[in-house]
Order: structure tokens, then sequence, then C-alpha cells
């Protein structure tokens, strides 16, 4: 029986070029990716629905092309947990738990939710740009294009986000 099992375990090894311990660190810093991700793209959202004031059709038809984009994200940095043989956070508990973006209370002022998610935007950058030491020495390509992609993404969104707050 214990043969059985040990053909078995190895027969679904993960052989990637990725070894174990750094599959593991690579898929936990992508957690937190995924948690500060899934929390922006709550918060931008939320404000989609909730903003209001003289700015409203552009926020709020900004909001929606940004929470859009961020959803599709979600499922790529999800993926990417899975392809590394790890099981990806999918609870607000666990999100809660990884996450860097400090959640919203109430409904803040139209400015306000710029200031909130440029914030919330750079932070995730910030958690992407962290795991590049790992998946650099690991040799990880596919993480490393999608960490790119993902930075150029939240800090073009920072940008143009704080460019709203110019007189």
């Amino acid at each position: 029986m214990e043969n059985r099992m040990s053909t078995k375990s190895a027969k679904h090894a993960i052989d990637i070029g990725i070894n174990e311990k750094d599959r593991k660190a690579i898929a936990q810093g992508l957690s937190a990716l995924l948690a500060d991700s899934y929390s922006l793209y709550l918060m931008t959202h939320n404000f989609h629905w909730n903003v209001t004031g003289p700015h409203f059709n552009t926020l709020h038809t900004m909001f929606m092309a940004q929470y859009t984009e961020q959803w599709a994200a979600l499922d790529l940095i999800a993926e990417r947990i899975r392809a590394l043989g790890e099981h990806a956070p999918g609870t607000y508990k666990e999100f809660a738990k990884l996450t860097s973006i400090e959640e919203v209370a109430g409904t803040p002022k139209a400015m306000e939710m710029v200031r909130l998610l440029i914030k919330a935007q750079e932070s995730t950058a910030r958690t992407a740009r962290k795991l590049f030491s790992v998946v650099e020495k690991a040799k990880d390509q596919p993480t490393a294009d999608l960490l790119t992609q993902r930075q150029d993404i939240h800090e073009k969104t920072a940008w143009m986000l704080r460019s709203l707050l110019e007189d």
C-alpha cells in the first residue's frame, strides 16, 4: 500500500523547473497580490456604485473600466498560483489576512474615492514588486511576466487617477 501511494505521489509531482520551496514562496506572494487585487476590485466597484457629484459620469465610467480590468486579473493571478501547485485563497477571511489594503468605511466624497484608489493601486503595485526577487531567483518567467503586466497597469491607473486631483 505504501509503495503504491509513493508511486501515485511521484506520478503527480510537479516538475516545471522550479523547486517546491520557491514554488511555495512565489504562490504565497501571489496570494498576497490576489488579496490586494480583490480588495482593490471590491473598493473600485463599490465606488462605481456610490460616486456622486459633478464628476459623476467621468468617475462612474472610469471606475467601471478599472474594476472590469481588475476582475479579469483575479483569474490570471489565481490560475498562476494553481499552476505552481498551490491553492489560491478565495474567501473574504483569507483575503482580509493577506491584503495590504485597508477597507473603506462609509461612502467617501468623489475626490476622496480617487485618493483612496490611488493609495490602493500603489499598494497593489508594491505587493507585486516585492515578489520579483524570489521570481527572478527561481527563473519563473511566466510569473515575472504577470507581475510586470500588473505593475504597469496599477502604476498607470494610479497616474491617471492622480491627474484628476490636479487643479
